[in-house]
């Protein structure tokens, strides 16, 4: 599972080293962590150190590496108290089985242990050790005592150890740990999300990309419509608190963490599902799918051949989505785009008294830097006269930070209805 970076927030983790050949994959673990924007500082034991240097841990997570226990150095920056305090999360991989003993039974004689007793944060730990140590009934009784504690054990796995044994034992593979720690702080930030969040408990359905409408079995008419927008919106009120459903035209994108994804490809199929998520419950309904105006009156049931210098297809008038949804006697909070190549905010204000909207954004596509296919935008944003707002003007940025100002100003706009 992937998730979002952005519904991740900024955390803290101190990743304990401690003796095992299973310590090198911990140099991975921290790159992967990085990866998902956490903040990491190393202590290692003096165990740990036999197998890999002080130095490749400081140079791959940009800070000291923590070693010892009573270092005057140390103490005089962020010593083992303040280590303590500082982590969001202690993550001791490998965690050793002497090490696993130690937490269990309470003995504080190093760094690692004494940080252990003195953490409010969760401990997670990683045992990374022969199979039949692991086995071993008193590891096992500490590994019981630890979850009884509050502990969290990352199961390790089994297969081909360094000594030769089979079983169970060999310390998960970085990428794996690393999204489980991911997955917690998701999980605990969508948790305050929905009860806290700018669209807890809200329902919004957002239409995405472009419609592709067939002229015959191997052609269709479409737009230059990537959905990078729609997505990024869905990923915002998701982690706002909303329940997504993202109703995508045919592109390229992944879907985005714990948003529902309802695939279509004609404007008419966008029309149908979009009709089917009123009666399932709609709050909030966001247009940002570039839909085709017209569609083939009659699509050819075979390839057409080609034939002469001119081929004539009659178009007739596809359905505006956002117009119909907003003409229910049930309609949600309406959010309507306008993507245009001139007078951008004199169309945009027209479209939003003319499709009945409570608010609509519009962009200059005519713009290389933010029109389709950009990774920015910037855009004007307009509300209906009953909410007695000015209108926005959101600053180029990423899509992304201009999607957290819309679920803003949506959360404006709904205090004031």
């Amino acid at each position: 599972m992937s998730f979002d970076l952005s519904v991740i927030p900024h955390k803290n983790i101190v990743l304990a080293v401690t003796g095992g050949i299973a310590a090198y994959k911990s140099a991975i673990l921290v790159r992967r962590l990085k990866d998902y924007g956490f903040d990491v500082r190393v202590v290692m034991t003096h165990g740990a150190q036999a197998f890999i240097t002080p130095l490749t841990f400081q140079a791959l997570s940009g800070n000291p590496v923590h070693t010892e226990l009573l270092d005057p150095a140390a103490e005089a920056g962020m010593g083992h108290i303040e280590l303590a305090r500082w982590a969001d999360l202690l993550l001791v991989a490998p965690a050793s089985c002497d090490t696993l003993a130690k937490f269990a039974n309470g003995l504080a004689d190093d760094l690692l242990s004494t940080v252990f007793l003195a953490t409010k944060s969760p401990v997670w730990v990683a045992p990374a050790m022969n199979q039949q140590m692991w086995a071993a009934k008193a590891t096992q009784r500490n590994l019981q005592t630890l979850v009884e504690d509050g502990v969290h054990v990352i199961m390790p796995d089994a297969g081909e150890q360094a000594c030769g044994d089979v079983g169970l034992g060999r310390m998960p593979e970085p990428e794996e740990i690393a999204r489980q720690v991911a997955g917690y702080f998701h999980q605990a930030q969508r948790a305050i999300a929905e009860k806290f969040g700018l669209l807890a408990g809200k329902r919004v359905v957002i239409t995405a990309g472009p419609t592709r409408e067939a002229i015959d079995p191997v052609r269709y008419i479409s737009n230059h419509s990537t959905g990078k927008m729609g997505f990024a919106l869905a990923a915002a009120c998701y982690a706002a608190g909303a329940q997504v459903t993202l109703i995508a035209g045919p592109v390229s994108l992944d879907t985005p963490n714990g948003v529902q994804r309802v695939n279509v490809a004609s404007a008419r199929q966008m029309l149908d599902v979009s009709m089917s998520s009123l009666e399932t419950g709609c709050d909030i309904f966001i247009a940002t799918a570039a839909v085709a105006d017209y569609r083939v009156a009659e699509v050819a049931e075979h390839k057409i051949k080609k034939a002469g210098d001119e081929l004539n297809v009659s178009l007739v008038k596809n359905p505006d989505i956002v117009a119909t949804i907003a003409d229910q006697e049930k309609r949600p909070f309406m959010v309507g785009f306008a993507a245009e190549t001139q007078n951008v905010e004199e169309y945009a204000a027209g479209k939003l008294v003319a499709k009945k909207l409570d608010m609509i954004a519009c962009n200059d596509v005519s713009r290389a830097d933010i029109g389709f296919a950009s990774d920015e935008n910037a855009m004007t944003v307009f509300f209906a006269e009953s909410y007695h707002m000015k209108k926005r003007e959101l600053e180029k940025a990423s899509k992304q930070e201009i999607s957290q100002q819309l679920v803003e100003a949506i959360s404006d706009a709904l205090r004031r209805k």
